[in-house]
């Protein structure tokens, strides 16, 4: 891993080294981008930024009234007049209408002086376009009104034969406070891509942080059934041959012992290669999900429940649950009157048998244990019944801390939408019922 991470830091600053000229240009576009579609009135260094925009605005506008000859010619009232309307500039987005107001009010006068009538039009252009850009369209045109309105009468009082110029400075004016409109809704509009984005994200990360969660509950559970069943097991099996062999040294019965030896080897064989199928499993999952994965599809590391697993155990392979429990010593009846039962519920129904069985032989408490497993089909649901007579609880080890086996038994029938009990029998033993839906199961095929 360190050799491929050294490898690829080395690859990208070769990339970045070699990158040619145009790859500067880029970035600056997408800073331009940035700072056009950032919110202004929450952008950093706004202040900074606009007081900066104003002297740039001020400068210009000085630069022009030096050189230009149209009006009066500037004095020393003027000049106050220009720079002061270009101050209010530097709070535009932190109080755009305030400003607005500070401009219009050094600039009326300069206007009413008759002094260059172009020079202040930037600053104004200014204002209004920022009380367009960062508030409502009410406020919007409510603003356009109250400046288009005494802008007009004025000049309608001060030069009756300048209709085509009224119209031109209610044009501009209309025209700047719908771009500022434009790029609100612009504006707008992107935010809500982003949010989009980064819930979609959140989404997936969720989504994936879920479906590990799932998939180890999975692990632990087809684990737990395997390692518990093929484990109690062997330790029955031993404690026959351990019986055997005390029992009457002297007339040692090699038949029994040398069966008892054959059935603990022939469930470390089964034992063994469920373990081998579900490490197979993982390595498969593993190598799906793994390092040729996108990271951030939400997919790459962990697959669905039932993705890769090979075949399912279902209700065929109850038989032989039944056998390795009466290899154990107890006396299995096993009634099974269903068919058509979807994969899902019949893996589910195989391991609420099995992990039943274990807890039964492991905690049955008697030699002539009895165990009456049932399946059939009513209402719509598979029924699953596993009865003991023993004189045990059947729900843990009584030496010990209780395990998970009755809980992973209900989240078995959970995982296909159906409800487990585990009991006391109605007069003895131990009783363990649950219930299955068929229906559920089919919608999920």
């Amino acid at each position: 891993m360190e050799e491929r991470g050294t490898t690829t830091g080395a690859r990208d600053r070769s990339a970045a080294e070699t990158a040619p000229a145009g790859g500067g240009r880029s970035r600056r576009v997408e800073r331009i981008m940035s700072a056009v579609n950032r919110e202004p009135l929450t952008a950093p260094h706004r202040t900074r930024n606009d007081a900066v925009l104003a002297l740039g605005v001020a400068v210009l506008a000085a630069a022009i009234t030096l050189t230009g000859s149209e009006g009066t010619r500037p004095d020393h009232l003027s000049w106050m007049l220009l720079l002061a309307g270009h101050v209010p500039l530097v709070w535009r987005r932190r109080s755009p209408l305030v400003a607005l107001l500070g401009v219009v009010a050094c600039m009326a006068p300069y206007y009413a002086f008759d002094y260059n009538p172009a020079l202040p039009a930037p600053a104004i252009v200014l204002a209004l376009y920022t009380v367009a850009a960062t508030g409502t369209v009410r406020r919007t045109l409510l603003t356009g009104a109250a400046v288009l309105v005494p802008t007009l009468i004025s000049n309608g009082l001060t030069n009756q034969d300048g209709a085509l110029e009224s119209l031109e400075i209610s044009g501009w004016i209309i025209a700047v406070l719908f771009i500022g409109i434009a790029v609100r809704y612009y504006r707008l509009y992107v935010a809500s891509i982003v949010e989009r984005a980064e819930r979609a994200e959140r989404t997936r990360e969720e989504e994936a942080r879920r479906r590990v969660a799932e998939e180890r509950l999975r692990i632990a559970r087809d684990l737990h059934d395997l390692l518990a069943h093929s484990i109690t097991l062997i330790g029955v099996q031993t404690s026959v041959a351990a019986h055997v062999l005390t029992a009457d040294p002297e007339r040692l019965d090699r038949k029994a012992v040398a069966q008892a030896l054959d059935d603990i080897a022939g469930t470390c064989r089964i034992a063994r290669g469920e373990l081998r199928t579900t490490l197979e499993v993982l390595r498969a999952d593993d190598t799906v999900g793994g390092a040729d994965a996108d990271p951030g599809s939400g997919s790459g590391s962990v697959s669905g429940p039932d993705a890769m697993r090979g075949p399912l155990p279902g209700i065929d392979g109850l038989p032989g649950l039944a056998e390795t429990g009466r290899l154990a010593g107890a006396k299995v009846e096993l009634s099974v009157r269903a068919d058509g039962i979807p994969p899902s519920v019949g893996a589910a129904a195989y391991r609420i048998v099995q992990e039943a069985l274990t807890n039964a032989v492991r905690h049955g408490g008697r030699e002539d244990l009895t165990v009456r497993v049932g399946l059939w089909t009513a209402d719509g649901a598979l029924r699953v019944s596993v009865r003991d007579d023993g004189t045990g609880g059947g729900g843990g080890p009584s030496d010990g801390p209780p395990g998970f086996g009755l809980i992973g038994m209900r989240e078995r029938a959970r995982s296909v939408g159906g409800t487990l009990d585990a009991g006391p029998g109605p007069a003895e033993g131990f009783e363990v019922t649950a219930t299955l839906p068929l229906s559920l199961a089919d919608e999920a095929r």
